[in-house]
């Protein structure tokens, strides 16, 4: 069953002591760091990491899990499948959807809506829906059913004018509105008769859901999160009393670490993005040679056109754009070459924090989980989906209780 009521506590409390007890493993990142600090405590599964190819590492990238490496990796990666494995949420059969109201959907999101909505088992049908974050309102037309209202609201006007277009044209009751969710006057959207849904709103965007739908004193709700390290605060703001009592202080880098799973790219996406990092690894290991400190150098998002540049020119253009100078004769092939044999070091260094991916993520959920619990909401916690369909696939599902706590 997925977890709820005391469960909840129970699981957050065995993450938050996993993770602060591993923090040497997982806070470091192996793309700016030469040699990990944990490698000497553990040297033969660095060595058996090191030596395996960017192949190895794409393979075992998305369940770490599963992978045989040396101690202390099987240990651990047991304990993080027991603590962050969830079951998936109780469904329900959906009405038909109208014809052709998912012809403007990509066919991966309509997906996810339509695993959405099964998943949304409340006990009272919904009276009027909020669509939150929500682009076009293709969920929320989803959701729509005969004698209920619907409410979408976005802050993108362009998406909030084709919202209103695609509603008028399948002839849905549907309120469309251009809002700041973030602003003052955010809280005047909802009204407690509101049941509120948010799929994959970014970090500030679904806590703000959170915090005005309890105020307002929604009968119930429902949220996948996405995107955590979102946030306009340099740490991370905990929500329940059990994350603001813990000693685990995340940082927007650290926030980013469930986000680094990815099942979606294609083959052209993938293969830009690992020469990009190799470009970046081999103009690093230039870097720390010419500025004779051995320190990572933060470095600009770049164009994928840089791509097209001979290394040479890359590295000479990026070193120009942080004020140095690359006058010098210098190796490049040799730069480059080694740039490439360190991504796959990198990636596959990468497993072992992969190992802490998914359960600091279920930490990040519980603690919203827990912050509505305290509002007075029974709450369940599970899966709505495959994670091959996407990784944000956790959802917090809330019915405020007959009796608050």
């Amino acid at each position: 069953m997925p977890a709820k009521d005391a469960d909840l506590l129970a699981r957050f409390e065995a993450l938050d002591g996993f993770l602060r007890d591993h923090q040497h493993l997982w806070r470091p990142r192996p793309f700016t760091h030469l040699n990990m600090p944990w490698e000497a405590q553990h040297p033969e599964l660095a060595q058996w990491l090191r030596q395996r190819t960017l192949q190895d590492a794409e393979a075992s990238h998305n369940h770490p899990q599963y992978l045989p490496a040396p101690a202390p990796f099987p240990e651990l990666a047991a304990t993080s499948l027991a603590l962050s494995t969830l079951d998936r949420l109780p469904t329900q059969p959906l009405v038909p959807a109208r014809q052709r109201l998912q012809v403007d959907v990509p066919g991966r999101k309509w997906q996810q809506i339509e695993a959405f909505a099964q998943s949304l088992t409340f006990q009272h049908p919904p009276a009027h829906w909020l669509d939150w974050c929500s682009g076009k309102g293709h969920l929320g037309r989803r959701l729509l059913s005969s004698g209920q209202q619907l409410t979408c609201l976005e802050y993108d006007p362009a998406l909030v004018e084709v919202g209103e277009q695609l509603s008028q044209r399948h002839h849905l009751p549907t309120r469309h509105v251009q809002q700041d969710v973030l602003a003052a006057d955010a809280t005047l959207q909802l009204t407690s008769r509101m049941t509120p849904v948010a799929l994959h709103a970014c970090g500030d965007l679904h806590v703000r859901l959170l915090q005005l739908a309890t105020a307002a004193g929604c009968g119930q709700l429902a949220v996948s999160p996405c995107c955590y390290n979102r946030i306009s605060a340099p740490h991370y703001q905990a929500l329940s009393t059990a994350a603001k009592a813990s000693h685990l202080q995340l940082s927007v880098e650290d926030l980013s670490l469930p986000m680094s799973e990815t099942v979606t790219a294609g083959t052209r996406v993938r293969r830009q993005r690992d020469e990009s990092m190799a470009r970046r690894l081999g103009f690093d290991l230039w870097q720390r040679q010419h500025r004779q400190c051995d320190e990572y150098l933060s470095t600009p998002s770049l164009p994928s056109t840089w791509l097209n540049k001979p290394f040479a020119e890359y590295c000479a253009d990026l070193a120009a754009l942080k004020n140095l100078s690359t006058s010098g004769e210098e190796d490049w092939p040799a730069l480059e070459a080694a740039g490439r044999e360190r991504l796959a070091q990198v990636r596959n260094l990468e497993l072992l924090r992969g190992l802490f991916r998914r359960p600091l993520e279920v930490w990040l959920v519980l603690d919203r989980a827990l912050y509505l619990q305290e509002k007075g909401y029974d709450v369940q916690v599970g899966e709505f989906c495959d994670s091959q369909l996407t990784p944000r696939n956790l959802m917090v599902l809330a019915q405020l209780s007959a009796e608050p706590l």
